[in-house]
């Protein structure tokens, strides 16, 4: 999780923390703080022991904040999140339940939008419930300008697949690429279940006028990685040997 520690934010950072308090499995986060003072961390996170820092010396931005954190992660499974989000009681439980059961990469969920007025709209995101194979989340997603097929904070994955597919080199839309990642390099199960909680509210970056600038671009970018890294590891997949062992 990165965060800037802004003032609009800091009461949202102390619930998505309160949100994970509630989980009925362990946890451990990693937070990046991205060129602020540490100190402004909300005390409940910064008293927390499974709460880790890592200060970065100046700003870097959501995607490399998140990724040099990734250098932190200890645990099997990671879910990226951000600051102003919340997850669901059940969240973790059940995915971890399933990952353990079935032995697939990564296992998501839906999502609900949550209002300033704390009423809840669900989202379902294009991909179907059930499994899918490596590759098969990305033929949800018709075209760049459409939605995108998961939800890139309701997965959780195992660590080492979301190190071999971070979050991209882009100012926004860099959880697209990790989402598109992930599902490309392995098979996983998606739940008809919300397990992440969106908040919307004016200080989102998608609610800034200047969104809409490169949006168009950072989703051809994230359409078209994962159209070729589908390709690429398909073609890697069928290709026989030429010499016998």
């Amino acid at each position: 999780m990165a965060t800037q520690l802004r003032e609009d934010r800091l009461d949202y950072l102390a619930a998505m923390h309160a949100s994970l308090d509630r989980q009925s499995v362990p946890w451990e986060a990693v937070v990046a703080i991205d060129g602020a003072d540490p100190a402004r961390l909300p005390e409940p996170l910064a008293a927390d022991p499974r709460v880790r820092t890592l200060v970065l010396p100046r700003v870097v931005g959501a995607a490399c904040a998140r990724n040099l954190a990734l250098n932190e992660v200890r645990t099997k499974y990671v879910n990226w999140a951000d600051d102003d989000d919340e997850f669901t009681d059940w969240a973790m439980a059940v995915r971890l339940h399933t990952l353990e059961e079935t032995g697939v990469g990564w296992c998501a969920g839906y999502s609900q939008d949550l209002h300033p007025d704390g009423t809840l709209q669900l989202w379902r995101c294009p991909t179907p419930p059930g499994r899918h194979e490596a590759g098969d989340v990305w033929t949800y997603w018709r075209s760049p300008a459409d939605t995108i097929p998961i939800g890139p904070t309701t997965i959780l994955a195992r660590t080492e697949l979301v190190r071999a597919a971070p979050m991209g080199g882009l100012v926004q839309g860099e959880d697209y690429l990790a989402a598109v990642g992930v599902t490309c390099l392995a098979p996983g199960i998606l739940l008809p279940i919300p397990v992440y909680r969106y908040r919307k509210h004016s200080g989102q970056m998608t609610a800034q006028d200047s969104y809409d600038t490169l949006e168009a671009q950072a989703r051809q970018v994230a359409f078209n990685f994962g159209h070729s890294l589908r390709s690429a590891t398909r073609a890697l997949s069928h290709t026989a040997p030429t010499t016998a062992a």
